[in-house]
């Protein structure tokens, strides 16, 4: 099946990297915007598509894919 678009960018994370995207997501004192961008990369690190994530977490597909 075609693809459309840019093609998604790989997103590869160190240890350190991800355990510190994982605190900011949950932690309380965080700023919403700094916790749902740590989500969306956490998310897309997985291999998870630009449309699932979305969905995911009730957000645009725009908003991922920047």
């Amino acid at each position: 099946m075609a693809r459309f678009g840019r093609p998604t960018a790989r997103i590869n994370l160190t240890d350190n990297e991800r355990g510190k995207l994982q605190r900011w997501a949950r932690r309380p004192s965080s700023a919403q915007v700094l916790a749902l961008r740590s989500r969306i990369v956490l998310a897309s690190a997985e291999g998870r598509t630009d449309q699932d994530v979305a969905a995911e977490l009730k957000v645009h597909p725009v908003t991922v894919s920047k």
